[in-house]
């Protein structure tokens, strides 16, 4: 038994080609107009869960980014300080040797004593630097100035690490304390001035001036000369990883585009293709649906 074809049903079939036509077309038009061949998720399921897979990886690559350069700042402020108080250190080791010559008087060695004590002043600015409001040789306690200005010498900060995640499971330390830097009145840097500054002022210390003094003085200076090797080293991983994590972003922003991006010369070519599809079924369909009743009464 055949199927009898009656008009209605081909009108239907050439509508409903017409319509698949036009919907590939305006398809294409939108991936033209947005450059992304994924729109929403049932365009390419597996692509779409690679695209967030990919988008994912980036937003972690960028917050190690700004950690890595977080920490590179707050190093280039921690070696900075750390050179001022070496300057110092330096300049109280010249005081130091001039004072404790033998031709040198009271007047002089106790001039020489309060330069010694304005030097103490000036390293516990440095040691109370700064990096985006936060005070750097604090330990965690970095709202905290770690010292104060004049003959209080207590260490205000704390001994603890402060660390930035710099990438998947890798941490790295980035400051360094007061306390290992300058010490405080009984230990390091400030001790051994306050020391000096002491014997200066005493008669007869002349000996003790050109022996432990000098030697606890030139002690701290290589503690300090130590601390900027650790933080040239940290300066050194910090630029590694930064360069790694940039170069990781690119190529995974590639990926990302080769996963929900069009090819854009191909694109082109379908869509002038499909146009020219569009265009030849609105014809064909003109031509179909054309005859009527009136049409045969003629």
């Amino acid at each position: 038994m055949s199927t009898r074809i009656t008009s209605s049903m081909t009108s239907r079939s050439v509508l409903a080609d017409i319509e698949a036509a036009h919907e590939r077309l305006a398809k294409t038009q939108q991936e033209l107009s947005s450059q992304k061949a994924i729109s929403v998720p049932s365009d390419d399921p597996f692509g779409t869960t690679r695209a967030l897979e990919f988008r994912s990886e980036l937003e972690g690559n960028q917050q190690y980014q700004r950690n890595v350069q977080e920490a590179s700042s707050w190093q280039d402020v921690t070696d900075a300080a750390l050179t001022q108080i070496g300057d110092f250190t330096l300049r109280a080791r010249d005081l130091l040797v001039q004072g404790s010559t033998d031709t040198a008087s009271p007047t002089d060695r106790s001039a020489i004593a309060a330069e010694i004590d304005q030097l103490v002043d000036s390293l516990k600015s440095e040691a109370n630097a700064r990096y985006a409001g936060r005070y750097v040789f604090a330990g965690t306690q970095t709202q905290t100035p770690p010292y104060q200005q004049g003959a209080v010498d207590t260490y205000a900060g704390d001994a603890n690490t402060i660390k930035r995640q710099i990438g998947p499971n890798v941490q790295l330390d980035v400051n360094v304390t007061g306390q290992s830097a300058v010490g405080d009145g009984s230990t390091g840097l400030i001790a051994a001035l306050r020391k000096i500054a002491a014997d200066l002022r005493t008669p007869g210390t002349t000996s003790a001036l050109q022996g432990s003094d000098l030697q606890a003085l030139d002690a701290a200076h290589d503690s300090l000369t130590n601390l900027r090797a650790v933080v040239g080293a940290r300066t050194n991983r910090l630029d590694a990883a930064l360069s790694r994590l940039q170069e990781l972003e690119g190529s995974t922003t590639k990926l990302l585009s080769q996963t929900e991006d069009i090819d854009f010369a191909q694109t082109m070519v379908d869509f002038s293709n499909q146009q020219a599809v569009y265009t030849a079924a609105l014809k064909a369909g003109a031509q179909v649906v054309q005859p009527s009743l009136l049409d045969f009464l003629k």
